[in-house]
């Protein structure tokens, strides 16, 4: 569903039809415009040929887990991509979205990487992940979205146009609603990217994959800590700070052996000790990569006391869909 051809199908329309035509498609999530009765027939009839309300997509029924499932969504081109909703307590739902079909950043802990890249998603079609878990929930118990993570397949600021549109229709009042503040954008570092989004009048949340406080491995782990150092990286993320007052996420995936040790623990605590940094340690999802294993639990534990006792806000995240491939870093191209 593409918000300008609509637009266009409608110019020589009553200008309130593009605004009915908002409320159709994000508040009362018409699957086919044939449901938007205030529309004349004849302007349904136009509006399904050229602006198809449909999503081809299906949830994964063997992708299914305990406050967690995963759709399949296949784009006009045949191109595939995963999402993910999952369900917190409280009645918060979260979608987390896919920003490009593969991803081209090859990080060595991550299957979407693995399996390589096609292309960007247009801003529709970051939407329409949306809004197919809308449409699920509201058939299901009438619930609705609360939050949207851009931490699925993809580098977000590699397709950054279309991002930041696509978060901008999810934010407004006239579409999906979505408080900027429940909106959250990850990257492995795209210093580029992280200094346009500080130029942005959008409250929304910045989260930079780090995974090691050492530039060697993390070069190692993320190649692209060879073109985007990590200095270079907390540079950026502190002028985002000083322009914003904006709190950013720091995630850290902990593999056994790899980067859990004490030391790097230290060398982390040193790093993060900054106004309104933030560490989230994610056990590692395992993918099947050799040489690769999640910490074990002693480990983890004191590889956190450390951060605490350094005075660094860290937290330890609950891992939805680890055994159904759901989980961070495990989203792939589905053939």
């Amino acid at each position: 569903m593409d918000l300008i051809q609509l637009k266009t199908i409608l110019a020589d329309k009553p200008k309130y039809r593009f605004k009915q035509s908002k409320e159709a498609v994000f508040k009362n999530l018409a699957e086919d415009w044939l449901e938007v009765i205030n529309f004349p027939p004849s302007l349904r009839l136009e509006l399904n040929e050229k602006c198809s309300l449909r999503i081809n997509g299906r949830i994964d029924e063997s992708a299914k887990d305990s406050g967690v499932m995963k759709a399949i969504i296949i784009l006009r081109d045949g191109l595939k991509i995963e999402s993910v909703l999952m369900a917190h307590e409280r009645g918060r739902f979260t979608v987390c979205v896919s920003s490009q079909v593969g991803c081209p950043m090859k990080c060595k802990f991550c299957a979407t990487g693995a399996s390589g890249f096609s292309r960007n998603l247009m801003t529709e079609e970051i939407v329409e992940q949306v809004l197919f878990f809308a449409r699920y929930l509201k058939k299901n118990g009438g619930l609705r979205i609360t939050n949207v993570v851009y931490m699925g397949m993809g580098e977000p600021f590699l397709n950054y146009d279309n991002v930041l549109a696509s978060i901008r229709i999810l934010n407004d009042k006239d579409g999906l609603n979505i408080g900027a503040r429940k909106i959250s954008i990850s990257t492995c570092g795209i210093v580029d990217g992280i200094e346009k989004l500080a130029k942005e009048n959008l409250q929304i949340n910045l989260a930079i994959s780090l995974h090691s406080p050492d530039t060697d491995l993390r070069s190692a782990l993320m190649p692209i800590n060879i073109k985007y150092s990590l200095a270079d990286v907390l540079r950026a993320v502190d002028i985002y700070i000083q322009k914003t007052s904006r709190q950013v996420m720091f995630e850290y995936i902990l593999l056994k052996g790899v980067n859990d040790t004490l030391e790097h623990a230290q060398k982390l605590a040193k790093l993060m000790r900054r106004p309104l940094y933030f560490v989230n340690l994610i056990i590692y999802n395992p993918i099947g990569r050799e040489g690769m294993s999640p910490s074990i639990a002693k480990d983890v534990k004191k590889f956190k006391e450390i951060l605490e006792k350094a005075g660094v806000p860290v937290s330890q995240r609950y891992s939805f869909g680890r055994e159904i491939k759901a989980a961070c870093g495990q989203l792939a191209k589905t053939i």
